[in-house]
């Protein structure tokens, strides 16, 4: 049985158990482990790693306990909007600069200790809402930045790049941003229904599946 491996921040962890592996929060990791246990019974292990909070740097810094020590055969990351909104909030923010450089890290290390290991990159994003409007046209600008930058590393390291800002963007045009993110930032059940689907969209193409 294959190990899926599932990190990020809150967007990821959505209330998951700290404790045991189920229940695994009721965001997208959830919707995942559902339909991928049911299209493909018996053949994959969905795991939820995302710490609400964590920024790249947090993320990294937990690389061996909570990636490597893992050993999965198949990783997403979904990182990137607290690197933006903890520079509003706490002044203790990651410039695009460094999210780079240790976003790169974070790859690097991965593929040299876990070579077969098969990695996606979910590009960060953001919509107007309670969160953001009080710095809109700079937190968008900047989480904007960073989703270049992830943008950047997965064709970098030749990897599968899952563009979500657009699909929110336009999704949000059908009826309101807080349809698809409560406060701008946080999924609702919509929102998170988006990001499953383009999630497996990738997933089914790097396992070669119907």
């Amino acid at each position: 049985m294959k190990t899926i491996l599932l990190q990020g921040d809150s967007i990821t962890d959505a209330g998951r158990s700290r404790e045991y592996d189920l229940p695994m929060g009721y965001g997208y990791p959830t919707l995942l482990n559902g339909r991928i246990g049911h299209d493909y019974p018996g053949q994959y292990k969905v795991l939820n790693r995302g710490i609400s909070g964590n920024r790249i740097v947090d993320l990294y810094a937990r690389i061996k306990s909570d990636i490597i020590n893992l050993k999965p055969d198949i990783m997403s990351i979904l990182i990137g909007v607290n690197d933006v909104w903890h520079e509003f909030s706490k002044k203790n923010g990651v410039a695009p600069e460094k999210y780079y450089k240790i976003y790169d890290m974070l790859i690097e290390e991965v593929k040299e200790a876990l070579p077969d290991t098969k990695m996606i990159i979910l590009e960060p994003f953001v919509l107007n809402g309670a969160a953001t409007k009080e710095h809109w046209e700079d937190f968008s600008n900047e989480v904007r930045k960073l989703a270049e930058k992830s943008r950047l590393l997965a064709q970098k390291h030749d990897l599968p790049f899952i563009e979500l800002q657009d699909k929110f963007t336009e999704a949000a045009k059908l009826v309101s941003d807080e349809y698809w993110l409560s406060d701008g930032v946080h999924p609702t059940t919509a929102g998170h229904e988006l990001i499953a689907r383009e999630w497996m969209k990738v997933f089914r193409e790097i396992e070669d599946l119907d």
